[in-house]
């Protein structure tokens, strides 16, 4: 495969599977001594790969879960913020100059800190309550930092009572880095092909549901947007009908991704429109990739797992084709993380 580290790819996300028992673990004594909300509180592309365990609280459980701003929570703070609060801070630098700036904020307040990083050496590797350590990569780490997330999710609502196959769900996801590795190398013969439509439009609408969007989302931000200045217009699926769907016309590039869970049918009636108002449609679909042994539940669960994979296939072709490195970057470092 193109650019691409077999051995590292699935040591790094064996890595993030490893951490399920002591993620439960910490979940467990923080809700038995009395946890009564749980934060996700990361800084940009890290703090939307949380989104897919705070929807799944949203949905499934009653435990009280929020997302928030670090950049205004530093500002505000919140009323729910409190030294009853188990917030999860992820960041794959271990650097990220907001969340560092609201780790100080919350040791004040006295809320207990998961951290999520890559480095252990660093001011959130240090700084955390609770510190998760697994080395990654830009191209490795929404895999390794959604299963992290929801491997919290997961154990809140096994240790409420709100799940009772936590323990098979679990087993199911630790095979997926294996499954992972098989996806790329099947779907590598396409990936040119996508990334020739994302080299070739001058802007690009991405759409989603449920948790495919944050993908889309953090895809068309972070990945398109930073790393290869191509502009996008991420819109979630339940929105598109309610302003985007007026700028679709013949020669209008339009991104979907499809997932698997609950909310699959928002994307396909957008899928639906779109095929009939232009030809410039291009559609990613979980359902499409083989993953022997994974039960329907769970590949609901690991949508915006297995997008973030064949992304990176994608992303991969891209930088070649257009001659720009993921890393390059015009401004980063003036407001380095």
């Amino acid at each position: 495969m193109l650019n691409f580290d077999e051995e590292r790819f699935l040591r790094i996300q064996n890595g993030a599977a490893s951490l399920a028992r002591r993620f439960d673990q910490v979940i467990s004594g923080l809700l038995d001594r009395g946890a009564e909300n749980i934060f996700f509180l990361g800084t940009g592309g890290a703090a939307i790969l949380m989104q897919p365990a705070f929807q799944l609280l949203q949905a499934r459980s009653r435990f009280p879960a929020f997302l928030g701003h670090t950049a205004e929570l530093i500002l505000t703070g919140s009323a729910n913020l409190t030294a009853r609060s188990i917030v999860v801070m992820p960041s794959l630098s271990g650097t990220t100059k907001e969340s560092v700036a609201l780790l100080a904020k919350l040791k004040e307040t006295g809320a207990t800190v998961l951290t999520l990083v890559g480095h252990e050496e660093t001011p959130l590797g240090k700084g955390g309550d609770h510190v998760f350590v697994n080395f990654a990569e830009d191209d490795t780490s929404c895999e390794s930092f959604y299963m992290q997330s929801l491997f919290i999710a997961l154990s809140i609502q096994k240790h409420r009572g709100e799940i009772d196959n936590y323990d098979g769900i679990v087993a199911e996801l630790k095979t997926l880095p294996a499954l992972l590795l098989e996806a790329k190398r099947a779907y590598e013969p396409k990936a040119e092909a996508f990334a020739r439509v994302l080299a070739a439009a001058p802007y690009h609408i991405i759409t989603a549901a449920g948790n495919a969007w944050p993908e889309a989302y953090y895809y068309g931000m972070c990945i398109l947007e930073e790393m290869q200045w191509i502009r996008t217009r991420p819109v979630h699926a339940s929105d598109f009908f309610h302003g985007t769907l007026e700028l679709v016309e013949k020669g209008v590039s339009v991104i979907l991704f499809k997932g698997e869970d609950a909310y699959r049918p928002l994307a396909e009636r957008v899928e639906k429109f779109a095929a009939n108002y232009t030809d410039q449609l291009t559609v990613l679909d979980t359902a499409e990739v083989a993953l022997p042994g994974i039960s329907p539940d769970v590949r609901g669960l690991a949508s915006p797992i297995v997008l973030a994979t064949l992304l990176e296939r994608i992303s991969a072709h891209l930088e070649v084709m257009r001659s720009h490195p993921l890393t390059t970057r015009r401004y980063y470092k003036r407001v380095a993380y």
